[in-house]
C-alpha cells in the first residue's frame, strides 16, 4: 500500500467542477496581484460557468498565518487562495495550514519539471508541495541610492556600513518579515560577508548578525513595509536602501521614486532569488477546491504568465519556461524598455544564484531579526 499523504490520503482525485458557479475569496499578503490582476480577471470573464465573482483582499503577510489557523480551528475558513512570498508560505508551512497539492492533486496540475524555468523550479521546491509558484524573481540584493546624496557608491559590504555611519539615518530598510528586498538582503548578506554557513542563520552567520546589528545603530527606524521605503527614497529623506531588480523599476515607473535614482552592484554580486505563490489553506470546499485547481492551470498558461512583467515590479515576472518579454502586454514592453537596465540581464545570466533558506530557517531568522536587529536604531 502506499504511503498516505500529509492529508490522509497518497493521492486524492480532484473534486469535480461544480454544476452552478461559485464565488472565490482571495488575499493577497505579496503584492503578487499588481502582477497577476489582469490575468485572474480574464478567467472570470471565460469562465463565468465556474465563478460568478472573485473578491479580493490583502492582509500584512505576518499576521495571515495565524488568522487562517484560527479560522480552521473554528472551522470558520473564509479564505479560498492566498497570495504569498516566501514569508507567510513559510510560516503557513510551519503551522501546518496550507492544503497539500502534490501528489494529491497531481492530475489535476501542470507538471513543475515540465512547465518551470529551472531557477524557478528551484524555487518551486520551497514550496514542499504545498502551493504552486506563480512568478519568479532573480533578485538582487543590489544597492539603490540618491546620486544627488550619494558621492561615493559603495559597492562592498565594508564601504557600505562605512558610508551609513559617515551618514546617520540616511540608510534604510524595511523589516524583513514584511519587505521582499529586506529579506533579499538579510539572505544574502552571509554570501557577500563570507560567513561560515550562508544556509545556517542559528549558526553559520557570525558576520551577518555582527553587521545587521552595526548598521541598525546608524538605522532611524525600520518602516513596516518596501513601499514606505520607497516613499522616503523618493522624497529624499533616505538616500540609500538594499533593493531587488523589480523594487527599482516599479517605483520609479510610478513615479514614487525619481527616474534618477540609481543602482549599484557588489563587487562580489550574488543573486538571492525570489518568489510568490499560490497557495490553497486546508479546509476549502470541494467544489471551490476543483475551480481553485482549474484557476492554478489557467494561471501558469504562458499567455497569463506574460502579463506578470506587469510595469517591472518583479522583473522578470514569469516562472514558466518561453516567455519571453515580446509576449507582455505593450504597456510592459514600453516601462521596461525606459525603467529596466540594460545590465540586469546580464547579471542573471552570469551572477552565482542561490535560493532563499528553507522554509524552517527562514521563519528563524525572521524571529531573530525581530528579536535581536530590529530593537537597534540610532539614537
Amino acid at each position: 500500500m502506499a504511503a498516505a499523504g500529509l492529508s490522509g490520503v497518497a493521492r486524492a482525485a480532484a473534486p469535480a467542477l461544480p454544476s452552478s458557479p461559485v464565488s472565490l475569496s482571495i488575499v493577497d499578503v505579496a503584492g503578487t496581484l499588481a502582477l497577476t490582476r489582469p490575468a485572474f480577471d480574464a478567467y472570470l470573464k471565460q469562465k463565468p460557468h465556474l465563478v460568478s465573482h472573485i473578491e479580493y483582499s490583502k492582509a500584512p503577510a505576518p499576521e495571515l498565518p495565524g488568522k487562517l489557523h484560527a479560522e480552521q480551528q473554528a472551522g470558520r475558513l473564509d479564505i479560498d487562495m492566498v497570495l504569498t512570498g516566501i514569508d507567510a508560505l513559510s510560516a503557513g508551512l510551519k503551522q501546518g495550514i496550507w492544503m497539500p497539492l502534490f501528489p494529491n492533486y497531481a492530475s489535476a496540475l501542470p507538471n513543475p519539471s515540465a512547465i518551470y524555468q529551472p531557477h524557478a523550479l528551484q524555487m518551486q521546491n520551497f514550496a514542499q508541495d504545498h502551493a504552486l509558484e506563480v512568478v519568479f524573481c532573480p533578485a538582487g540584493p543590489l544597492i539603490e541610492y540618491n546620486p544627488a546624496m550619494v558621492k561615493q557608491v559603495p559597492t562592498t559590504t565594508a564601504d557600505m556600513l562605512a558610508w551609513a555611519k559617515a551618514n546617520p539615518k540616511k540608510f534604510i530598510y524595511a523589516r524583513p518579515e514584511n519587505s521582499g528586498p529586506a529579506r533579499i538582503f538579510m539572505m544574502g548578506l552571509p554570501y557577500l560577508l563570507g560567513d561560515s554557513n550562508p544556509r545556517d542563520p542559528r549558526k553559520g552567520w557570525d558576520k551577518t548578525w555582527a553587521f545587521m546589528a552595526e548598521l541598525g545603530k546608524t538605522i532611524e527606524y525600520y518602516p513596516s513595509g518596501t513601499g514606505t521605503v520607497m516613499q522616503e527614497l523618493g522624497s529624499g529623506l533616505r538616500a540609500m536602501t538594499p533593493t531587488q531588480t523589480g523594487w527599482d523599476i516599479n517605483p520609479r515607473a510610478l513615479g514614487v521614486v525619481p527616474a534618477s535614482v540609481e543602482v549599484a552592484k557588489f563587487d562580489n554580486q550574488i543573486i538571492v532569488c525570489d518568489a510568490q505563490y499560490m497557495a490553497v489553506p486546508k479546509g476549502i470546499k470541494p467544489e471551490k477546491l476543483a475551480v481553485i485547481l482549474d484557476l492554478m492551470n489557467f494561471m501558469l498558461q504562458p499567455a497569463q504568465q506574460a502579463v506578470t512583467y506587469d510595469e517591472g515590479y518583479f522583473y522578470p515576472g514569469p516562472a514558466v519556461k518561453n516567455v519571453p518579454l515580446s509576449m507582455a502586454p505593450q504597456k510592459s514592453q514600453d516601462v521596461i524598455a525606459k525603467f529596466g537596465r540594460p545590465w540586469y540581464d546580464q547579471m542573471i545570466a552570469s551572477a552565482p544564484t542561490y535560493m532563499p533558506l528553507n522554509a524552517d530557517d527562514l521563519v528563524y531568522a525572521l524571529g531573530r531579526w525581530d528579536q535581536q536587529i530590529g530593537v537597534i536604531t540610532a539614537s
